[in-house]
């Protein structure tokens, strides 16, 4: 629960201090004082949204604390340590800071933590109530979402599988309209496709293919040349028969290993180059042999000529066509067949979409159903437990009905059989119906119930809501607006027994409800005619009959409001 809250230089509030602790809590004073102040500090401190304008005018910033006991929390103890927060003897820390120019901090058991680590713990720690969820509750979204709350688990998790098939069902009907509707365009890729490939499977590029052939391609071209110069080598290193005797290289070169071997039987010093000039002997034949072989292949040959030129000219015009050379016509062929097993498999895909389409309506209705089903019983508990809390709330007679139906097409059939217009929340329109007096047919709150007993039903709602999944604390915001005499004491009443289970928040301006406070606060501002400043101020038991003098009168020194007031307190008092 919560057990202190500090605030600083927010709005007309310059400084406050609110010790709390379990049981009922009330604050009071007179409009204007600064009550808003309060409960917008706390919803700084559970994430809300931060207006530079709510800081105090000449102030830098405000900033608010908050102190809670977390102990039995587990969730929101591992969140806050998750988040690098120090929970110390069961305590965690909040605080925010607002600044004028419009920059906000959070920091969660002294550790800066983004708003949203505040906003998910917030709904394990506080429920706060307020005249705007009056206005929201006659919306019949928001009287959907209560109800699912109230039927947890079963509820939740109907809805969560409901959600996740229509998700999913809007999945597959988008991929199969855009498969129905681009099906001809993707034909139409998949001809070309085809033959595009057909053409360059027909050529049959090969990676290395264009240097062989453009080696072969000079070759061809140049074969007289090469058959002058290669020829006259040849001739100079091995001679022919028009060739003068020993004027050859490889004549020359075995005159001179002779007379290298004699030399070497002289001093055998020398054998080492008469060897050399062996070797070369050797090598210079086998040049020799080189050479004439490749005469006796170099033919100039015009029809190969023409084949190569005709297949380099293939060659490049699939280059300048897919890419500029053979390695990235090869990579866009891979590419391309990658696609046309996509584009070929879209009627194999198209039939899988339809059969999952199919089989999706199947279990979204189905899971539409079991809902509808889940809040049918959840809406009759949830009614009768508003219903027997209306009594206790001066509404002896009050019937409170919780109608669940599937909403229908324009055709009058209910969309769960058609599934039309099934949204992720099911098929189902919810409504709580309100017949406030004995022969009263039940009519929508909105158009039921007068504003003291929408406060009434919204109380009884929130006390069975709270049964149902329990927060530490509860936060009523003048949610008794509309309501007097003795429903106003029937009011202060449930909520005193509310807060025997839960620590209890509540800003009033009815004396019938301060009454029954374990703890009164009253705010109270200041002027010296130029600035008016608001503070926070814990009454005494003896104070607390003039507050609810002026309260009730507006004097706090009138005898008969006092009387009234005492009268109030023994009443509360007793119950208590």
């Amino acid at each position: 629960m919560l057990t202190e809250l500090r605030i600083s230089r927010l709005g007309v509030i310059e400084h406050a201090e609110l010790s709390l602790g379990p049981g009922l809590t009330v604050l009071t004073g007179e409009t204007g004082a600064g009550k808003t102040m309060v409960l917008t500090a706390l919803g700084l401190l559970l994430g809300g949204r931060a207006d530079p304008g709510a800081v105090r005018a000449g102030a830098e910033r405000a900033d608010v604390e908050g102190w809670w006991d977390v102990g039995g929390l587990a969730a929101v103890r591992a969140r806050a340590e998750d988040a690098g927060a120090a929970v110390e003897d069961d305590e965690l820390v909040v605080a925010r800071t607002v600044g004028a120019e419009g920059r906000s901090r959070a920091t969660l058991g002294g550790r800066s933590v983004p708003l949203g680590v505040l906003t998910e713990i917030a709904d394990d720690l506080v429920a706060v109530h307020s005249q705007s969820a009056q206005v929201a509750l006659v919306r019949p979204d928001r009287q959907r979402d209560l109800l699912d709350a109230f039927g947890a688990p079963g509820t939740t998790q109907a809805r969560s599988q409901v959600s996740s098939l229509h998700a999913r069902l809007l999945e597959v009907g988008a991929e199969r309209d855009r498969l129905r509707a681009e099906a001809h365009a993707r034909a139409t890729e998949a001809e070309d496709l085809r033959l595009r490939l057909d053409e360059i499977d027909a050529v049959a590029p090969q990676p290395q293919e264009v240097d062989s052939l453009a080696a072969e391609q000079v070759r061809l071209a140049h074969a007289d040349r090469l058959r002058e110069h290669l020829g006259q080598a040849q001739v100079l290193l091995a001679g022919d028969e028009s060739a003068p005797a020993g004027t050859d290289v490889l004549s020359l070169l075995a005159a001179a290993r002779r007379a290298a071997d004699r030399g070497a039987m002289l001093d055998p010093a020398a054998r080492g180059m008469a060897d050399r000039l062996a070797e070369a002997g050797y090598l210079l034949g086998d040049l020799a042999g080189d050479l004439a072989g490749y005469l006796d292949d170099l033919e100039a040959d015009p029809v190969r000529l023409t084949a190569v030129n005709e297949r380099l000219a293939a060659l490049g015009s699939l280059g300048r066509r897919y890419g500029g050379d053979v390695p990235a016509v090869l990579t866009w062929a891979d590419q391309a067949r990658q696609r046309l097993l996509s584009l070929e498999s879209d009627p194999q895909r198209l039939q899988a979409l339809e059969a999952e389409h199919a089989r999706l309506r199947t279990d979204l209705g189905a899971a539409a159903h079991a809902l509808s089903q889940a809040r049918q019983e959840a809406g009759a508990r949830l009614a009768a437990g508003v219903t027997a809390e209306l009594r206790a709330l001066a509404m002896p007679d009050a019937v409170l009905t919780v109608q669940v139906r599937q909403r229908e097409d324009p055709d009058g059939v209910p969309v769960g059989q058609r599934l039309l217009g099934c949204a992720s929340h099911g098929a189902d329109q919810v409504q709580l119906l309100l017949a406030a007096h004995p022969g009263v047919a039940a009519r929508p709150l909105d158009r039921g119930a007068s504003g003291g007993e929408l406060a009434r039903t919204m109380l009884a709602l929130e006390v069975v809501l709270a049964t149902a999944d329990p927060v530490p604390t509860l936060v009523f915001d003048e949610v008794d607006a509309g309501v007097g005499g003795r429903a106003a004491v029937d009011v202060g009443r449930r909520l005193a027994r509310l807060a025997r289970h839960t620590q209890v928040l509540v800003v009033t301006h009815l004396a019938q409800v301060a009454a029954f406070a374990d703890r009164h606060y009253v705010v109270h501002k200041d002027t010296d005619g130029q600035v008016t400043a608001s503070g926070v101020r814990l009454l005494a038991d003896g104070e607390r009959a003039s507050e609810l003098a002026r309260m009730m009168a507006g004097l706090e020194t009138s005898q008969s409001a006092r009387r009234h007031a005492q009268e109030l307190l023994a009443v509360a008092a007793a119950e208590r």
